[in-house]
């Protein structure tokens, strides 16, 4: 089957590839040319682990191409795919759908014959009921159908989760698309994986709630951490402790500084404007995005009270500023409020990430940058722990403390115990939610 993407981003991407590797042919397209021509060359714009060799084999198997050429990449093409870009708005934080706008209109105006339309990219709920206007308006002789396919990927783990989902969801209102969905997806039908077929809103809306569903256990639990500070209960036994409970469930029940990333801020704030469109205020998710912001504001008071309040010119060496570990992915990370509120007071910040300097050294002004964590921790007054790597979970912490000014600590993504860290020569170490530590 000839599958085409449209816009080779992180989704775009990931699902072309692994499409690919279920044996299907398929060509995305991607009107930014540079980016055409390093994928041609096997160079990837994102970090993302597995995906390169993916890309790279099946490349070599012929079943996977590279074009920035719309119309050549639809010719015969069974499914169109639409992976491009739906961001914040200015002002009212809903999803900006200008790009996959542009790009049905465009895809509707070549196609010739029947077409499907796949929206891969997150829309609110109503966006493919309006795409299915602006197809009708674009070439009105059209024989064609539209697709809700929204995506389930976790940053650092997509290739997993593509190849084996939690759940398939699929939007269709006719058999013939429902039929073409089947057989792309036959190679995890087969092998016993779910595939749920709805009605477009309704595969519009898991999307969305899913996620606001999941930043709301991230934020619960960051709450509670604060409570556990005040009281002296330990935040990581209380969530083991809800965690065991099978209507709950453990995932998504680690304190730390908040969420971030490219899905979890963009599709709250998305959710509560959909909720103000159709007269149905989001009361939940409203206060999940007011607690994470107040959550990461909390992480800089408790970096302030560790260095006695006293910030002018203090070394502060940071380790992770990506939203999380295993990707390089800056979009909304607690790294750009915190760091920028430590220098706003004076301190100096260094910052050591393996993956975050080509999206960070343009969002991270006034940083010092090093490759290596003991380099960074030389003569500094506190080091923090902002993203948990697996490199920062093993770390020589005695070393560590010889090298510092002042051994100080702070684990916002609780990977040590303060027992541990004080018998290796640290004098202050603090985390988050363990108030007797």
């Amino acid at each position: 089957m000839k599958i085409s993407i449209v816009g080779t981003g992180y989704v775009g991407l990931v699902s072309g590839v692994c499409f690919s590797d279920f044996g299907h042919n398929v060509v995305c397209v991607d009107k930014d040319n540079q980016r055409i021509e390093d994928l041609k060359k096997g160079i990837i714009p994102i970090y993302e682990p597995e995906l390169e060799p993916l890309l790279k084999k099946n490349v070599k198997a012929k079943r996977l191409s590279f074009t920035n050429n719309l119309e050549d990449a639809l010719k015969d093409s069974e499914a169109i795919f639409i992976a491009v870009g739906t961001p914040s708005r200015r002002g009212d934080g809903g999803a900006d759908l200008t790009y996959v706008h542009e790009a049905v209109k465009e895809i509707a105006k070549l196609s010739k014959g029947y077409s499907l339309f796949v929206t891969k990219s997150t829309v609110p709920v109503g966006s493919n009921r309006n795409l299915i206007k602006i197809i009708k308006k674009s070439n009105p002789n059209l024989d064609f159908d539209v697709v809700s396919n929204p995506e389930f990927l976790r940053e650092g783990a997509a290739i997993d989760d593509f190849m084996k989902p939690d759940r398939v969801i699929v939007g269709v209102e006719s058999d013939k698309a429902k039929k073409i969905m089947l057989d792309i997806y036959k190679p995890l039908y087969l092998r016993d994986f779910p595939i749920m077929f709805t009605d477009l809103e309704s595969a519009e809306t898991i999307k969305y709630a899913a996620n606001a569903f999941l930043a709301t256990k991230i934020t619960f639990i960051n709450e509670i951490a604060q409570l556990c500070e005040k009281s002296g209960a330990n935040v990581k036994d209380v969530s083991k402790g809800m965690g065991l409970d099978g209507r709950i469930g453990s995932k998504f029940l680690h304190a730390g500084p908040g969420y971030g990333g490219s899905c979890f801020p963009k599709d709250a704030s998305a959710l509560v404007e959909t909720g103000k469109r159709l007269n149905t205020e989001m009361l939940i998710t409203k206060t999940v995005i007011d607690v994470n912001e107040r959550v990461k504001a909390r992480m800089v008071d408790k970096i302030v009270s560790l260095l006695g309040g006293e910030m002018k010119d203090k070394i502060i060496s940071i380790f992770g500023v990506t939203f999380k570990p295993n990707t390089d992915d800056m979009r909304e990370a607690p790294s750009l409020v915190i760091i920028p509120a430590l220098i706003n007071k004076g301190a100096k910040i260094r910052v050591v990430d393996p993956k975050g300097y080509n999206e960070g050294k343009d969002l991270l002004k006034g940083v010092e940058w090093f490759n290596d964590v003991y380099k960074s921790a030389e003569n500094s007054d506190l080091v923090v722990i902002l993203t948990e790597w697996n490199e920062f979970r093993a770390l020589d912490l005695e070393k560590l403390a010889k090298l510092m000014k002042i051994p100080r600590m702070a684990d916002l993504r609780n990977i040590y115990s303060k027992e541990e860290v004080l018998s290796f020569g640290f004098t202050e170490y603090d985390s988050v939610g363990r108030g007797k530590e």
